[in-house]
């Protein structure tokens, strides 16, 4: 597949290390066994979030900028090569991308987010590099944030629109959960998570599942100014055939810690990024029972499985810090959603 890049920045070499964390892995063998290792792919971001792997085995990943601090660098896409072990600029500006996910015409949907980004939900065809605006404003007005993103079978979009940094006003009434059904027509779906973070759909499509990370602000606040944090919690939303989805419980409540990117298994467990003092990958049976824990040695943005029927199809990719990681699992993730 022709792979297009509107600008090409930074190369870097091939880079595959074993990442030190403290402690192990823990829990039960059949998850994660003992003896995986967690390697880190790429080092050199700023803060890395939303992998996705690509038909080719690639993995496209974001590195949100946050422009000022960065010195005023405008958000990247990065791909990294695991024939070469390099990784390169794919897309830079980015629309400051966050969550990213490939439908299953192999297209890229990208969530971009504020701070000079996009606000608003793309698809790029990976053949000719031409991009569509599939979801960018509701009500008339431009979105928060939109953070991360899932598919349903039915093909439809479900994101999330918090906000948690960028000068732009905030338009919406809500930090909300949309989704974007194939005609086009967007939906707010949920009002209720407080500040929602991570979005996944079950493997039997009954559940959506939504990491809240309430953290206190709309925006960048100074160290010393105080912030009254909310819910920071797994919340399991009935999701019915229609698309429509309703609250029925917290799966597990992880104040004072955040949960930020999450994925599924085709068994239905849940595996969640973490920060805080016991940061990294947490998995939860559906009921919420931790199964397992995958330490990492730089705070968590999102994880997701490699493409199912692959060889990278028990991969875990996490996104973490400045880098990007992998790890191998004993359980394959839900694969690509119907044509």
């Amino acid at each position: 597949m022709q792979q297009w890049r509107s600008v090409l920045v930074f190369v870097f070499a091939p880079q595959v290390v074993l990442a030190q964390v403290s402690g192990g892995i823990q829990g039960d063998p059949s998850i994660v066994a003992p003896g995986a290792r967690l390697e880190r792919l790429f080092g050199d971001g700023f803060f890395t979030e939303g992998p996705a792997q690509a038909p080719d085995g690639s993995v496209y990943f974001s590195d949100i900028t946050f422009v000022k601090a960065s010195g005023y660098q405008a958000g990247h896409i990065w791909r990294w090569d695991p024939r070469t072990g390099t990784t390169t600029v794919f897309r830079s500006p980015s629309g400051m991308s966050n969550g990213i996910a490939f439908d299953a015409a192999d297209r890229m949907v990208v969530a971009e987010g504020a701070g000079f980004g996009g606000r608003r939900i793309t698809r790029t065809d990976m053949k000719t590099g031409k991009s569509v605006i599939v979801a960018g404003l509701f009500n008339g007005r431009p979105f928060n944030s939109p953070n991360d993103l899932a598919f349903d079978a039915r093909g439809r979009i479900y994101f999330t629109d918090p906000r948690y940094s960028g000068h732009e006003p905030v338009e919406q009434p809500v930090q909300g959960v949309y989704r974007i059904d194939p005609d086009g027509q967007v939906s707010l779906i949920a009002a209720d998570a407080g500040k929602p973070n991570g979005i996944a759909v079950s493997p039997d499509q009954a559940t959506l599942y939504v990491a809240a990370h309430d953290d206190g602000s709309f925006g960048d606040l100074a160290p010393e100014t105080p912030a009254a944090p909310g819910r920071k919690a797994l919340l399991a939303y009935d999701l019915a055939p229609d698309g429509s989805a309703k609250f029925r419980r917290t799966v597990v409540d992880f104040a004072p810690a955040g949960p930020d990117g999450i994925a599924v298994d085709r068994d239905g467990n849940i595996y969640c990024a973490v920060q805080g003092e016991r940061q990294g990958i947490h998995v939860f049976s559906p009921a919420g029972k931790e199964l397992a824990y995958i330490p990492t040695p730089e705070s968590p943005t999102n994880v997701t499985f490699g493409r199912g029927g692959g060889p990278d199809a028990q991969t875990l990719f996490i996104t973490a810090g400045k880098s990007l990681y992998r790890i191998r699992v004993e359980r394959s993730g839900v694969g690509q959603v119907s044509r």
